[in-house]
């Protein structure tokens, strides 16, 4: 009778009265009004009375700035929400008396009233009063107690006041009244006054024709009036208006009076005695929703719950079981939780409890209103439920005391919200469904749900849109899918939009998917949306979370480091990390390992879609990815100069405003390169769509080790292959010079020399425009390599000498050190020996001299050919042994492939022909330097080694493979080989 909401520290607040001419008063049954004595006070605009409302209404308890704006606003607060609350509890306290509004914790409160001061405590007073006088038989004065709480009322509760709150404190404040009404209207036939009560309840079933409770009083009303056929056409106009309007029948209390009129039953026509609730018996309830027919996968997760549910109710003194399960929005927690609860229900024969707590929502549902759902639920009678949540959470364990139930606790907002909805008895279990891991729901079982495998996937798109269309266009179904990420709303989406249309072809949704800007906009059909079911998640999230959010979004790469995403955010890292690890808890960003963090697929578009809306101001969203750029840059720089000592090419780089890491060792510098390679040129690419173009190319240069590794090569040459369009088409000479730079190295790489010497000339002219000395001796040590790999060993030698001339005019002692090396190489093809072991030296002793490592090997590595060629198969090996272990230590797989196949070469040399077979076998096994014409060289070398064991047919095999990559290359090689095959050849 008295569940409206309660506001103790409002009557009964501890603080004294403040002395006041006239105390001040407030109502809310009707519009919003202040009184000091008989004053009447300016509440001012419908936001302010919203604000001064929703204080009122809180029991005295501090609202936080963010609870005020929510309940004035909603969703979509004005972006000066925080300045208007701040303006209008100034103004308020300049109404009101010295005190009452107190500013406490970035919120406020009203504090210090009078008892009486609200008319909404002064009408629950007089409810529990009325109560009382009820229950001792006082029927009189509890009826005059009830009409005077009515008549507090003057027209509608919080009548013009705006927001959410607003209207939610509306329903409940009618919904009490109408409760007070009816209570009243009870005892009014009751005490025998049913004639009069006929025009008042005639009236108010017409307001509210589906409130059953009136119209039973009506019905005893006219019965007892002698109406007997009025009162069983009120029953029957019930029965179809509910049939019409829910699709339901009138309650059992209904149909039983139906049945005690035709039966005219004496005890109706007994005014005086007071009319009771029937008494309560045990009720088997049966909420759960219907499981999906198309549930698809999911078995392990159905086998593991099942158990841990059905053993809850099988193992006797066993506490009872909880298990929650967490998961981004729309990956399926409610139909698993759903269809596990169908499975185990048979082990919960007293019933299973099922609600939807809103948590994702703006309002979550109050545990003390499903908890009196429930208990009605499982039999007892309204005026049995008390009012406190723990009066009624203890109720309800104590009514599940002894009884097998299963409560399905669906779209919870945290543990608190859970906890008092728990049976807390052996025999029961509760299963939860949450966007946020409940670490804090002691002793739960906690199940992470993550999205659908790929076979799973195209299982349920399959159900939905039929096996012979899918069948038909299995590629396009898994682009279709994969588009989707893999998320179950959104697979059933897109399922579900083509099965509706039958002139698509799976080709035609995918492709409609396939548009990134598009993707979420299309994920949409009927009440279903991904983009909705993710803007709930964002809706609960704290401004710094919600800025993590958004920024983080915005950086492309498969995950993101703690140390990059604190350069996204500009936080210290332990800041960083609390963040990231509160947004890991509400299931929209994923802990992919430690210290590293991804969003599914999906949830990053709406992410980026957030950023461009919410981004305040939008310039933030190019500092936080200029941030990251930096970092990188800088980052990347600092490895490559513990790489390369005494290398200028780092000095030559993009400033930097943002600091990268610092390494103890070049192996933790390793280790970084190659774990962030994909990030690392996923940033890159970014970069070279506006003005970061610059520090995007030299982010790839910093970085070209990562293309001469063979696991990263090919993304690489896509990025490199991007950046020189990019800078082409932005006319940025600058950009362009240094882009095609670093395409001459990787075509060099891939042993495409035509294209690599074009790369080249073209970088030396550009980076002349722009007047970039950088790329100089690059070009020419590069084009110096082409030279002589295409047997121009003139040409080599003369850009090989210009490389060593711009390196010292720069003081790049390892740049020289480098032309040194590679005009080596380019002596012993013009057979002077000597000369290029002298040269080869030369460039050691320059690396010895920086304490350089990988180029070192490099070093080793020409001077080892040159042995070879000298028919110093001894040397040649030490020098290649050693440049080998340096490779490998490094992870440049290509150059540790290549070295193997010179290896090779010096054990043929001196006719080791089985350890030259199986180093040419590694070499092939992991790749080379140069691309297919240096694959031919490894197998012309392995035939020569296998002809040399006798194995001549397997030999001939491998000189048969090599002959056409010679001759498709137009290396003079292929002469050779032609020979080897002849047959009178020997090896």
């Amino acid at each position: 009778m008295d569940g409206g909401p309660r506001v103790p520290e409002q009557r009964r607040a501890g603080s004294a009265p403040v002395a006041e001419p006239g105390p001040l008063r407030f109502g809310v049954l009707g519009p919003v009004r202040a009184w000091r004595g008989e004053e009447t006070l300016s509440t001012g605009s419908p936001q302010q009375r919203a604000l001064l409302a929703a204080l009122l209404l809180r029991e005295g308890r501090t609202a936080t700035a963010a609870e005020l704006i929510d309940a004035l606003w909603g969703s979509e607060p004005p972006s000066q929400a925080l300045a208007a609350v701040r303006t209008y509890a100034s103004r308020l306290r300049k109404v009101l008396s010295p005190g009452v509004l107190a500013s406490e914790s970035g919120g406020y409160a009203v504090r210090g009233l009078r008892e009486g001061a609200l008319d909404l405590a002064v009408a629950q007073d007089l409810a529990a009063e009325a109560e009382k006088a009820r229950g001792t038989g006082e029927l009189g004065r509890a009826r005059s107690l009830l009409n005077q709480a009515l008549d507090l009322w003057d027209g509608e509760p919080l009548a013009g006041v705006p927001g959410p709150y607003a209207e939610a404190q509306r329903a409940r404040l009618e919904e009490w009244r109408l409760g007070l009404l009816e209570t009243r209207l009870d005892l009014d036939l009751e005490q025998g006054c049913h004639a009069e009560a006929v025009s008042e309840l005639t009236a108010l079933t017409a307001a509210h024709p589906l409130r059953e409770r009136l119209r039973e009083l009506l019905m005893l009303a006219l019965y007892r009036s002698g109406r007997q056929a009025e009162a069983l056409a009120v029953y029957a106009d019930t029965r179809r208006l509910l049939s019409e309007e829910l699709g339901v029948d009138p309650r059992p209390g209904l149909s039983e009076l139906q049945q005690r009129i035709l039966q005219a039953d004496p005890a109706l026509a007994e005014p005086s005695a007071p009319v009771t609730e029937p008494t309560a018996t045990p009720v088997r309830p049966a909420q759960l929703p219907a499981s999906v027919p198309d549930f698809t996968g999911r078995s392990s997760f159905v086998s593991e719950l099942t158990d841990v549910l059905s053993s809850a109710s099988e193992a006797e003194g066993r506490v009872m079981a909880v298990s929650a399960l967490a998961g981004i929005g729309g990956v399926g927690k409610t139909t698993l939780a759903v269809h596990v609860a169908h499975r185990a229900r048979t082990a919960f024969p007293d019933g299973q409890l099922y609600v939807d707590l809103q948590g994702a929502g703006p309002r979550p549902a109050e545990p003390e209103t499903v908890l009196g759902s429930f208990l009605r639920a499982l039999g007892t009678a309204d005026a049995s439920i008390p009012d406190s949540l723990e009066e009624r959470a203890a109720l309800y364990r104590s009514v599940l005391d002894g009884r097998r139930v299963l409560v399905l606790l669906d779209n919870a907002k945290d543990a608190a919200q859970v906890r008092p909805l728990l049976p807390g008895t052996e025999g029961c279990a509760a299963l939860v469904t949450s966007r946020v891991r409940m670490l804090d729901l002691a002793g739960a079982h906690l199940v992470d749900l993550d999205v659908m495998s790929p076979e799973e996937a195209l299982a349920l798109f399959t159900k939905i849109v039929g096996e012979e269309r899918v069948a038909a266009e299995r590629e396009a179904a898994l682009d279709v899918v994969a588009a989707c990420g893999f998320l179950p709303l959104a697979i059933r989406i897109a399922a579900s939009r083509l099965a509706a249309r039958r002139t698509w072809t799976v080709s035609v949704l995918a492709a409609k998917l396939a548009d990134e800007r598009r993707r979420l906009d299309e994920l949409q059909a009927g009440d279903l949306a991904v983009k909705a079911t993710f803007e709930l998640g964002y809706g609960q999230l704290e401004p710094a979370q919600a800025r993590a959010f958004r920024l983080l979004g915005l950086a492309d790469g498969p995950d993101i480091s703690l140390a990059a995403a604190a350069a996204v955010l500009d936080l210290p890292v332990e800041e960083t990390e609390d963040l990231l690890e509160s947004l890991v808890d509400t299931s929209l960003l994923e802990s992919a390992a430690p210290g590293r963090y991804r969003f599914h697929d999906l949830v990053r578009l709406y992410a980026r879609a957030c950023a461009e809306r919410d981004e305040w101001p939008p310039s933030e969203r190019e500092a936080a990815m200029s941030r990251v750029l930096d970092f990188y840059l800088a980052t990347a720089a600092r490895v490559y100069a513990m790489e390369r000592p005494g290398d200028r090419l780092v000095e030559h780089l993009e400033p930097t405003e943002y600091p990268g890491l610092s390494f103890n060792n070049r192996q933790e510098a390793l280790d970084w390169l190659y774990s962030e390679a994909n990030c690392l040129l996923a940033s890159a690419r970014q970069a070279l769509g506006d003005l970061r173009i610059r520090r995007g190319v030299d982010l790839l240069w910093a970085a070209k080790d990562l293309g001469e590794s063979g696991a990263n090569s090919k993304q690489y040459e896509s990025v490199a292959l991007t950046a020189r369009d990019a800078a082409h088409a932005s006319g940025d000479a600058h950009a362009e010079g240094r882009a095609r730079t670093v395409l001459t190295n990787v075509h060099l790489v891939a042993g495409r020399y035509s294209e690599a010497d074009e790369e080249a000339r073209l970088a030396c002219l550009f980076a002349d425009t722009a007047e970039d000395p950088t790329p100089v001796f690059w070009t020419s040590n590069d084009r110096g390599i082409i030279g002589l790999n295409q047997g121009r060993y003139a040409d080599a030698e003369q850009h090989l000498m210009r490389a060593i001339e711009a390196s010292r005019q720069d003081g790049n002692l390892a740049g020289e050190a480098s032309a040194l090396c590679n005009l080596s190489r380019v002596h012993l093809a013009m057979g002077r020996t000597g000369h290029a072991i002298t040269l080869a030296q030369q460039g050691i002793d320059l690396y010895d001299r920086l304490g350089a490592t990988v180029r070192l090997a490099n070093a080793r590595y020409a001077l080892g050919l040159a042995l070879t060629a000298a028919g110093r198969p001894s040397e040649a090996l030490a020098e290649l042994t050693d440049a080998l272990n340096t490779f490998q230590t490094n992870r440049q797989r290509l150059w540790e492939g290549t070295t193997h196949f010179r290896i090779a070469q010096a054990h043929l040399v001196g006719r080791q022909h089985t350890l030259s077979a199986k180093h040419a076998e590694q070499a092939l096994a992991i790749g080379c330097i140069g691309g297919d014409r240096v694959r031919a060289g490894v197998l012309t070398t392995l035939g020569r080694s296998l002809s040399g064991l006798g194995q001549v047919d397997r030999a001939r095999v491998c000189w048969l493979e090599a002959l056409p990559l010679y001759e498709q290359a137009g290396s003079p090689e292929a002469d050779a080989v032609r020979a080897l095959l002849s047959p009178v050849s020997t090896a």
